[in-house]
């Protein structure tokens, strides 16, 4: 278990009617085994209950507050009610889900920057059930973003995947192809290196973290006859990047990236669009990939995979995602306290 002076996770309950109840039951009924950091559940404990029944789990719940977590988790899951109660059922998200699901990231947001949680880790949300709401965010990782945000700045955040064999983050995020064309600018991709760099020094203790830069285009442009972005935008972003001492090697063709050789060469790849970055990494390490949010106040992981309505609540969920989000989000509010 995480030292006793350590802070609990505080763990959102994602789409109610989702897996997220299923896998953090699971990775709390393995917690001695995986010798897992202390979390508590933010969200509604007759959910939980109806969930852990469904699922026949053997799991005792403790409704208790946030400081009293850490010391009921031993023995109960400790669960921090919201105020929303939820009657979704599995696979059936219903008006019910939204507002739990909402309620539950901001209560976890609160709790870590008023010093009650080490970190948020995030179960999956259905963002088509929050967009149905009027939900006005492409995903998570803006509204974090929008939580996070002091004297009127809201910070730029920045998606990383990571797991032991891969870490990638897309320069442009939750946005259509055609929008990740007209976002993409050599000023976004500094920015964004310069993120990943800082913290890849200050959370996962990368002295000198080498970064390789893809291209936009097929072969990285083919010297301009595939495409020219490659050296109107980011070639002047690497030696922006480079004059600042950071160690950034591009632009790369993003189809010879990700082979074993083309992997020990750098801790990070940064790529222009999601699809460039995340088909990768969901191929070599979807079942413990991690999804970290860079560049916010506070730490803040998730399971790389969707809320799976057509497993929930059958005891078919995998919770090494879940896992894995638990465990880095442990380790790196270690190498930031």
């Amino acid at each position: 278990m995480a030292p006793p002076s350590a802070k609990p996770l505080a763990l959102t309950l994602g789409e109610p009617a989702g897996i997220g109840p299923d896998i953090t039951i699971a990775a709390w009924l393995r917690r001695r085994e995986l010798n897992l950091p202390a979390f508590y559940l933010l969200g509604d404990e007759a959910l939980v209950a109806r969930r852990a029944k469904s699922l026949g789990a053997d799991v005792r719940i403790a409704s208790v507050s946030a400081s009293e977590a850490e010391a009921a988790f031993t023995e109960a899951l400790p669960v921090v009610a919201t105020g929303e109660r939820t009657t979704a059922e599995p696979g059936k998200p219903d008006a019910s889900s939204a507002p739990a699901a909402l309620a539950s990231i901001g209560q976890a947001v609160a709790d870590v920057q008023a010093g009650r949680a080490g970190a948020v880790v995030t179960n999956p949300i259905a963002k088509s059930v929050l967009y149905r709401a009027g939900f006005r965010h492409p995903g998570h990782t803006e509204f974090l973003a929008e939580l996070a945000a002091a004297d009127g700045r809201v910070p730029q955040p920045v998606m990383m995947l990571w797991s032991p064999r891969l870490a990638v983050v897309p320069v442009t995020i939750h946005v259509s192809l055609r929008e990740a064309l007209s976002q993409l600018t050599s000023e976004l991709i500094v920015s964004t290196v310069r993120i990943v760099a800082t913290e890849l020094k200050s959370r996962f203790g990368i002295s000198r973290p080498r970064i390789a830069i893809s291209g936009l285009n097929p072969h990285a442009g083919e010297d301009g006859s595939l495409g020219h972005e490659e050296q109107t935008v980011i070639a002047p972003a690497l030696k922006a990047l480079r004059s600042d001492g950071i160690d950034a090697k591009g632009p790369l063709p993003a189809d010879t990236m990700f082979h074993d050789a083309a992997r020990s060469t750098y801790d990070c790849a940064v790529c222009m669009y999601h699809d460039q970055a995340l088909i990768p990494i969901k191929t070599i390490a979807f079942d413990d990939a991690v999804n970290v949010t860079l560049g916010l106040p506070f730490i803040r992981t998730s399971p790389d995979h969707g809320t799976a309505f057509d497993i929930a609540g059958t005891g078919k969920a995998n919770p090494a995602s879940l896992i894995a989000a638990l465990k880095l989000a442990s380790r790196m509010a270690g190498a930031k306290s």
